[in-house]
């Protein structure tokens, strides 16, 4: 070890707490970095893994009865490597222990066989094979929320007909990896069940022998998706072709994609603020330490060390630093990842998971943080590099002392010399300050960037469940109905009030762009489901014309005034062009409304209803859950009270979980900031500091001198770490929407709040800490002066 080397240990000892700071505003930095690529690649790598070894579907198509004569074309089709037709439908569930009824989605089995496409993971049990009635597979979330196993009963209403189905299976499919039922913002795993049935039993039920109502297609490597999908919806649409579509918009993998999305913005947003914050503070460090060794570095020179040797030994101080960051971020973020990971396989529903340890994101975090920490050191070492020996041996030049201009000191009557001090001192060197208050302006940021989801998510659920679908229920038929079906079912047992609603798939256009969509048609009396402007309005349907959603009118390009072009999915296939008369308020996927007796008359059909809305009387709700159990018409229903509470208990514990890593990590910068410059300004002017001390001010004054410079600075931070929060969450809000959900840009006053609290947190703590090193001042070793 040389002696440069020994020194270096010296000078890190001596400032460890301040080394130590650094080093976690970087591990901060790096287990970010790792945690977003660890858990981004094991999510990815793990469902392209499940999907490879169940064989999930590149193509889904479906028809309202098409005959099974019709899959000899479609295997003709270019690009098709296999074909599975299917019956499918839905039924109404009641599930002993449970007063709300739940709603299935059925799936047919091949009668002998596994399924080809989409085939499904048995955990327990074994598949419906024919030989028995009324047997199912369930899958698994359901079945663990009701503690299903094999031999259970599920009583339910399938294709108008009461039958109790025996539970032979527990299973998953990559079909359902994600499962998100209508009018509901996240997974209802007590409410939401995939049933699998032999093919027989279900196309017996809903009248498909010899049919089916849906498809799904695997593709060959490199075939043109567009043609396979155009060539599928021209074989289907004479039997009532709802439209084919990729991946992409099968709504499981969607959910899928946009969490990988997020994964990749957090990798790419906050790693670069932790490590340029921990950049700043090395550049802060170590311009100190060089100021104050100039002497040493000018001897160094007189005795023959070469400039490289000595710009070497001051590099190394803050790669030893980024090493200490990278050791304690690699553990973290591995930690982290795995944690994260295994959060995703439970909510994901993922029968197996891969926790993926490749080395290449802790080699790109290795060069960033190395990246960081030389770039911190480059201005100072430079700094140092040009020193002359005869230059450097000299003491610094005494700072140019100016009176305030203007007579300002006439204006501050009131204040005293000691913060006449802290006022020169910030404006003798006004870079320097602006760099604190930068620092500490960005652990405000990152807070309020991250707390401000909180904000929108509760004007998501307030606009979503209270100002919208205000309704507590929402039947559907398994079929539309005619509109006397909305006095039956007025009749039923605590209903207070029934609104008729009808839904219709369509394909919207607009010049060369178009989107797959359900096209609502409201009343224009409707309370229950309301159609609000961007202003938060209520805006009634217009007879001649369409109301878009937000997100909906800018992926079309249009506005109130041009016009959009819609092909029904259903029925006689029916084309019609209507003026956009509104843009409307909607966070979750791509809506647009229509007048409700416009739709049916644009549809060709007498006034018919799809589903109802209801109000309910909760006293009797136990009398209408058991009354609508036994409806034979049925679909399915939704009920909004449920699926709120739903979406509090699945977001509460990861929102908790995510608003204490960016309390902690916004602290933890604020910490670092507000220490380390504390530090070094007590290190510069620790002589003047003894001098006031000599001259008989207390240690309260001589403190004040020192901590109130940073008092004003960590106020000015305030309100810039404020603005820049702001341009990050909007940042946020644009990088994360997407044709599934959007999340409004709500800020209130209390997270602004909230993050200035833990900025203010963290400078009381230095502020402690400080006080403790002011009190401690050794005036004889501070005054005395090397000759």
């Amino acid at each position: 070890m040389t002696a440069l080397d020994r020194k270096l240990l010296r000078d890190l000892v001596h400032i460890w707490p301040q080394a130590l700071a650094i080093a976690l505003v970087m591990a901060a930095g790096v287990a970010t970095l790792i945690l977003a690529q660890g858990a981004h690649r094991s999510l990815d790598e793990t469902r392209a893994a499940y999907y490879d070894r169940y064989r999930f579907a590149d193509v889904f198509a479906s028809a309202k009865r098409a005959p099974k004569d019709l899959l000899a074309a479609i295997r003709e089709i270019p690009g098709i490597a296999a074909v599975e037709a299917r019956a499918r439908g839905s039924a109404v569930l009641d599930v002993e222990g449970v007063m709300e009824p739940a709603s299935a989605q059925l799936l047919s089995l091949p009668e002998t066989g596994a399924p080809r496409l989409n085939a499904l993971y048995l955990r327990r049990g074994r598949l419906p094979n024919g030989t028995g009635r009324d047997e199912v597979a369930v899958n698994t979330a359901f079945a663990k929320v009701h503690e299903l196993e094999p031999g259970s009963t599920i009583h339910a209403v399938v294709g108008g007909t009461a039958r109790d189905l025996r539970v032979v299976g527990i299973v998953d499919s990559p079909e359902f990896i994600y499962t998100i039922g209508p009018g509901e913002l996240a997974p209802d795993d007590r409410r939401s069940a995939i049933l699998w049935m032999p093919e027989r039993e279900l196309a017996a039920a809903y009248d498909l022998e010899g049919a089916f109502n849906d498809l799904i297609v695997g593709l060959l490597r490199g075939a043109d998706l567009d043609e396979v999908t155009d060539r599928l919806d021209i074989l289907l649409k004479p039997y009532g072709g709802r439209g084919a579509h990729g991946r992409k918009d099968q709504v499981s993998h969607a959910f899928i994609d946009a969490e990988l999305n997020q994964l990749r913005a957090m990798a790419v947003i906050l790693p670069p603020i932790f490590l340029a914050v921990a950049a700043f503070l090395i550049n802060m460090t170590l311009a100190r330490i060089i100021s104050m060794e100039r002497e040493q570095i000018g001897l160094l020179k007189a005795l023959g060390y070469a400039n490289r040797t000595i710009g070497a030994h001051y590099v190394k101080f803050a790669l030893i630093i980024a090493l200490t960051g990278l050791a304690l971020g690699c553990v973290g973020g591995w930690w982290l990842g795995r944690g994260l990971t295994r959060i995703y396989a439970e909510f994901f529903k993922f029968p197996f998971l891969f926790f993926t340890d490749a080395p290449d994101p802790y080699v790109i975090a290795a060069a960033v943080a190395f990246a960081a920490g030389t770039l911190g050191a480059l201005q100072a070492v430079a700094r140092a590099v040009r020193l002359a020996p005869a230059v450097a041996m000299r003491p610094p030049a005494p700072p140019a002392y100016r009176r305030l201009p203007g007579g300002a000191r006439r204006l501050l009557p009131e204040v005293s010399q000691l913060s006449l001090m802290i006022l020169r001192q910030l404006i003798r060197h006004p870079g320097r300050a602006g760099l604190t208050m930068l620092g500490m302006a960005l652990s405000v940021a990152i807070l309020v960037g991250s707390l401000f989801s909180l904000d929108s998510l509760e004007d998501m659920v307030d606009v979503t469940f209270f100002r919208t679908d205000r309704q507590d229920a929402t039947i559907t038929f398994l079929e539309p109905q005619p509109l006397r079906a909305v006095e039956d079912v007025r009749r039923l047992p605590g209903v207070l009030k029934a609104e008729p609603q009808r839904s219709v798939a369509v394909r919207i256009r607009h010049a060369n762009i178009e989107r797959r969509i359900s096209l609502s048609g409201k009343r224009r009396d409707a309370d229950l489901a309301r159609v609000l402007d961007l202003g938060l309005r209520d805006i009634r349907p217009d007879e001649y014309g369409v109301m878009l959603s937000q997100m909906l009118a800018k992926l079309l390009h249009v506005g109130p005034g041009g016009r959009v072009e819609f092909e029904a999915l259903e029925g006689r296939g029916l084309v019609w062009s209507l003026p956009v008369v509104a843009i409307s308020t909607g966070y979750v996927g791509l809506g647009a409304s229509v007048d409700f007796d416009a739709l049916n008359r644009m549809m060709h059909d007498p006034p018919l209803v799809g589903s109802v809305g209801l109000s309910l009387d909760r006293a009797a709700e136990p009398a209408f859950f058991a009354a609508i159990k036994d409806v034979p018409a049925l679909s399915g229903i939704t009920l909004n009270r449920r699926a709120l509470q739903t979406f509090r208990d699945t977001i509460a514990e990861n929102i908790n979980i995510a608003m204490t890593m960016y309390l902690s990590l916004g602290g933890l910068i604020a910490f670092g900031v507000v220490y380390n410059t504390a530090r070094i300004r007590l290190s510069e002017r620790g002589r003047e500091l003894a001098s006031l001390r000599v001259l008989g001010f207390t240690r309260s004054e001589i403190y004040w001198v020192l901590f109130g410079e940073f008092l004003i600075l960590v106020l000015l931070a305030l309100p810039l770490g404020w603005v820049l929060g702001y341009g990050i969450a909007a940042a946020t809000v644009a990088g994360l929407a997407n044709e599934l959900y959007q999340m409004p840009l709500i800020i209130l006053p209390a997270t602004y709040a909230r993050a200035a609290l833990v900025v203010l947190v963290a400078a009381a703590i230095s502020a402690i800490l400080l006080r403790v090193r002011t009190d401690r001042l050794d005036l004889i070793a501070v005054l005395k002066t090397r000759e």
